[in-house]
Formats: structure tokens, C-alpha cells, sequence
């Protein structure tokens, strides 16, 4: 700032932007804000610029990565929001802007839609269908529970659980149930008891609040983890009118913390009681089927007599069976008796034995005979074979030869029967009675030449 020579005091635009944003800071310095948004634009950096506006006036907000990054939502056009922060002064373009630090939906507001899209969304998925939910254990051994271990929800829980089954066994799986990161933890939690294995039905829940303290259980991972667990899951989330994204994926849902714990309990006295009670009906029913029973036979042993009597009379016509078997059979036996003996005396005269020693006599007779036939037939031929040994010599060629015949065979060794096959020069040899003679053919003689006749006269 300046003096003026007129004595004005004169001040820079710089150095008056710093001084109204230096009295802005000491005026405004934490308030809340009703508007509605409109040009929202969220940047890359994650810093969110809007502008607040109602029907009076608007005004530029900024609300950094910083702060936003806490919300559950992503505001945009048109969302009417109360706004917590500070009015500031951007120097450089001289913007009076609200500085955001915390942002809520007014009424039904953003949350309400982000709450509608989700559950829309899965629904389509079919992760509210009826058909996979699963039945709640009739009489569990052991509760599973996921909630805050400082909520006054777990104490309720624990104080009815205790009151309808003192002996029951519950396994805590802690976990927070409002702020950022509570959805994740929730999950977290459901998953740990599935993989412990132990517990037969988890009660998951936390006491009633405004949306955005139940949002927790409005965030898709929760849902997700609810509808992939093993174990039946009771939700109990708020009071009677609150209804969460958990409620519509549980496989049931209870107002509130403690009546969650009265339908995943049953009160053991109401159990014993109702036990005994069947106990007693059951006897009473057993008593009136003995009873029933019992008459019943008296009846029936009324009407069947005396069965021994009957039974005397049945020993009596097995008795004459008997008999009449036995005579039957030794009838029959004699019969069958007498015809054996009479075909072992049949048999006995056929015998093939006698046969048998008349064939063999004749055997032996026939064999005689035709020994002596034999003998007799041999002498007969060993004479005829003399005989004709006799009159083979006397014709013989020796017998020949010592009557003044020769023969003469070739040089090979053949008899000589015809002059005709020999030449003058031939080798000849000529057997006598007594001895041989080589000789050497001369002259050959035709047949008709000779003259034996005359040749025997010389």
C-alpha cells in the first residue's frame, strides 16, 4: 500500500486479494453449507471443482483428493449436499470459493442412488434369489458373530444368546462397523470364519444409525462375501425400518442384533420342554398301540381255540400216513423182490456162460480137424512136389546134355538158339555132359541145309 499525493492510501490488487483472504480465514474458518451441485468436474490429480448454488446465489467449491478420498460416494450434477468447510479467497483469479472438508447427501440424496444401482445391479446377478439361500440350523452348537467388539450390539447379542442357551459356543470375529475401510473389514471377517470352519450360523450386523453409518453394509465387497460364504448368514443391521444391501444377500434377516440372536437360538428350556412333552406323547401313543395290540390278540386267540387240539388230531392223520407209507413201500419192495427173481432165474438159463463152453468145445474140435487137414493137405503136396522134382530131372538140360545134347551159348553169356545171330569168327562156347569146349565159328549153316537125319546116320 501506498500514499497518494492527495493523501489517498492506495492498495495493489495483489496485496488486496491477500488481505480479504487473510480476513476471510479468521471469519469463516469451519462452517456448514446447503447447495446443490452443479458443473462438477472431478480431475485426474483427484481433486473434485464444483459450483453450490440455491435460488438466491452460487458460489465456486473445491474439495481436494485429501478429503474426498474419505467419502462413499462420488457426488454429481444436481445432488443437493450439505457442505463442511472453509470460505476462501483463490487470489490469483480472485474466486471466493468454499474450501470442502466433509460432504453429505441431504435426504435421500446420492447415497440413496448409489444404494439403488447396487442393489439393482446384483439383483440382476440373482445374488437375492431365493433359491440359494440357505436353511438356518435348527439347534446350533456353535454362533459365529461379526461386529465391533466395543458395539453395545455384541453385548445385546451375548446377552440373549446367554439367556436362551447358557452352554452354547460363540466364536467373535471383530471387525468395525462405521468409518472407511469398515465394508473391506466386514468381508474380512465373514471370509475368517469360513475358513475356521467351526461355527454353524454367523450373525453379522451392528445397531441402527443414518445411511451413512450403515453404509458399511450397503458396500458391494460385503455383499459379495455374504453371498460366497459356506455358512448360513443372519444380517442385523439397524433398527426395523433400515434395510441394507446385506439384509437382501443374507440367507435372513433380523430387525435388530438381539432378535437376530433369538432366531439363530432357540431357548433350551422351550426345547427340553417341548421334548419332554414329546416324550410323553410318544409313550402315551406306545401305550395305546400295546393296548390296541394286546386286545387284539386276546381277541384273535378267542376266535383260533384250542390249538393243541387241533394239533393232536394232525399227529393222528401224520401217523396213519406213516403207516400206509410203510405199507406201501414194503408192498411195493416185495413186488419189485419178486420180479428180481424171477429175471435171475430167466437170466440164469440164458447164461452165456454154457454157450460159451459148448463154443469153445467146438473150437477146439474144429481146430483138431483142421490140423489133421492141414498135415494131410502137406504130405500131399510135399509128394506131388518129389514127383514133379523127379520129372523136372529127367528133363532137364543135364539129363540132356548125358544123352548126347550140347548147349552152346555166346561170348555175354546168352543161350544160342539160332545159327543166325552168329558170324564166321565168332567166339563160341559149347557145354557137354562132362566139361565145355571154346570154339570159333567157321561157317554158318542154314536151316535148310541141314539134314539131322542124315548128319545122326554118319
Amino acid at each position: 500500500m501506498e500514499a497518494h499525493s492527495d493523501g489517498r492510501r492506495i492498495h495493489g490488487v495483489g496485496e488486496l486479494a491477500a488481505r480479504v483472504k487473510s480476513s476471510l480465514d479468521g471469519i469463516f474458518d469451519t462452517l456448514w453449507v446447503r447447495g446443490e451441485i452443479s458443473n462438477f468436474r472431478a480431475y485426474s490429480s483427484g481433486h473434485w471443482y464444483f459450483t453450490l448454488k440455491d435460488s438466491d446465489a452460487q458460489l465456486k467449491a473445491v474439495m481436494f483428493s485429501r478429503a474426498n478420498r474419505r467419502l462413499r460416494f462420488e457426488p454429481s450434477d444436481g445432488d443437493a449436499v450439505l457442505v463442511q468447510g472453509r470460505v476462501d479467497l483463490y487470489v490469483r483469479r480472485g474466486d471466493l470459493q468454499v474450501v470442502a472438508e466433509h460432504m453429505e447427501p441431504e435426504g435421500a440424496g446420492q447415497l440413496a442412488r448409489e444404494f439403488e444401482r447396487l442393489k439393482a445391479r446384483l439383483g440382476d446377478e440373482g445374488l437375492f434369489d431365493p433359491d440359494r439361500k440357505r436353511a438356518i440350523p435348527r439347534v446350533p452348537r456353535r454362533i459365529g458373530i461379526v461386529t465391533s467388539e466395543k458395539a453395545a450390539a455384541l453385548q445385546d447379542m451375548l446377552r440373549v444368546l446367554g439367556m436362551r442357551d447358557d452352554g452354547l459356543a460363540i466364536t467373535l470375529s471383530p471387525s468395525r462397523v462405521q468409518g472407511d475401510g469398515a465394508g473391506r473389514e466386514v468381508a474380512a471377517a465373514l471370509d475368517l470364519l469360513n475358513r475356521i470352519g467351526e461355527v454353524e450360523v454367523i450373525l453379522c450386523g451392528r445397531g441402527g444409525g443414518s445411511m451413512e453409518d450403515l453404509w458399511a453394509f450397503n458396500e458391494e465387497v460385503v455383499a459379495r462375501a455374504i453371498a460366497r460364504s459356506r455358512i448360513p448368514v443372519i444380517s442385523c443391521v439397524g433398527h426395523e425400518t433400515d434395510f441394507t444391501i446385506a439384509d437382501f444377500v443374507a440367507d435372513a434377516r433380523a430387525a435388530t442384533p438381539s432378535a437376530a440372536a433369538e432366531l439363530a437360538v432357540p431357548v433350551r428350556l422351550d426345547l427340553e420342554a417341548g421334548l419332554a412333552d414329546r416324550s410323553h406323547r410318544l409313550q402315551a401313543a406306545m401305550l395305546r398301540q400295546l393296548q390296541a395290540r394286546s386286545t387284539r390278540l386276546t381277541e384273535l386267540r378267542g376266535r383260533l381255540g384250542r390249538p393243541e387240539r387241533s394239533l393232536d388230531g394232525a399227529v393222528q392223520r401224520v401217523d396213519d400216513a406213516r403207516v400206509r407209507l410203510q405199507r406201501g413201500m414194503q408192498h411195493c419192495l416185495s413186488r419189485r423182490r419178486d420180479r428180481l427173481d424171477s429175471l435171475t432165474s430167466r437170466l440164469a438159463t440164458l447164461s452165456p456162460q454154457r454157450d460159451l463152453v459148448l463154443a469153445r468145445r467146438r473150437l477146439m474140435a474144429g481146430r483138431r480137424q483142421l490140423d489133421v487137414a492141414l498135415a494131410t493137405q502137406l504130405q500131399r503136396r510135399r509128394q506131388e512136389l518129389v514127383a514133379a522134382r523127379r520129372a523136372l530131372h529127367a528133363l532137364g538140360p543135364v539129363q540132356a546134355l548125358s544123352r548126347g545134347f550140347a548147349l552152346a551159348t555166346a561170348e555175354d553169356g546168352t543161350l544160342l538158339r539160332d545159327a543166325a545171330r552168329l558170324s564166321r569168327g565168332d567166339s563160341v562156347r559149347v557145354r557137354l555132359s562132362q566139361g565145355a569146349l571154346a570154339c570159333t565159328v567157321n561157317e554158318v549153316i542154314e536151316e535148310s541145309a541141314l539134314d539131322l537125319q542124315a548128319g545122326s546116320s554118319k
